[in-house]
């Protein structure tokens, strides 16, 4: 089923209520304005006008029990502003449904180079986190785009910095430092999925702590005691012996 909201925190609402009535979808997805317009300039699916963020959910249960998920899931939608609610069981409707979903990061794309991230926070802190990368795209003055696993409070904040904006680059670096901080303020971590990388390098750091750290450092001067394997990068104080 999907749903499209009026707004990011409207959307995240929602997606908290769904963990507080205790639905468990198989999937969750959360489409934001930015991905959802440059969807549908590319490949004119005619998505409704004046939304901003789609949800999509999934439920897996057979029968009767499936149904009644799905109604319930509605409700929560419509309850916190979703409009536009449609339903399919068909797997062809399923796949049309969910094309916005797959198409958003090359779509994306089309519009500059994407810093691809993520941060994880609980769901009940989806909501705020939705909000808090709205600020952070609004100060620093950057394109941030949202996609999100949401029924896992798995969030991909997509900054778009145009080829050769230096000065776009620097702002959007500070940017998702930002959002790292405040995805652990939140009680979150700093990947649920793509990894550390080099970007969240001090925001791992910050949420592991020198003991956990030590313990890395232990493993990799026993594995690679010249610091030859990818050198310089997580651990670029490796001794030599």
């Amino acid at each position: 089923m999907i749903g499209y909201f009026p707004s990011l925190p409207s959307a995240g609402d929602a997606v908290a209520a769904v963990k507080t009535a205790g639905i468990v979808p198989s999937a969750l997805e959360l489409i934001d304005s930015t991905c959802l317009r440059a969807v549908d300039n590319w490949l004119n699916l005619g998505l409704p006008e004046n939304v901003n963020v789609m949800l999509l959910a999934t439920v897996d249960e057979p029968g009767s029990t499936g149904e009644e998920l799905a109604t319930r899931l509605a409700t929560i939608f419509e309850t916190h502003g979703g409009s536009h609610i449609e339903q399919a069981t068909d797997p062809k409707q399923i796949d049309t449904l969910f094309l916005a979903r797959r198409m958003a990061y090359p779509a994306l794309e089309r519009l500059g180079p994407v810093l691809t991230e993520d941060i994880c926070v609980p769901r009940s802190a989806v909501p705020e986190m939705l909000s808090r990368i709205q600020a952070s795209a609004a100060k620093y003055d950057v394109a941030i785009a949202n996609i999100a696993h949401a029924g896992d409070g798995n969030l991909h904040p997509l900054i778009i910095a145009p080829i050769g904006d230096h000065a776009a680059k620097a702002r959007a670096k500070i940017a998702f430092d930002e959002i790292v901080a405040d995805c652990r303020l939140l009680g979150g971590t700093v990947t649920g999925e793509h990894g550390v990388g080099l970007l969240k390098l001090d925001g791992a750091a910050a949420e592991l702590e020198q003991r956990v750290l030590d313990m890395h450092q232990s493993v990799k001067n026993a594995l690679d005691p010249n610091g030859t394997l990818n050198p310089g990068k997580a651990f670029p104080h490796a001794h030599t012996v």
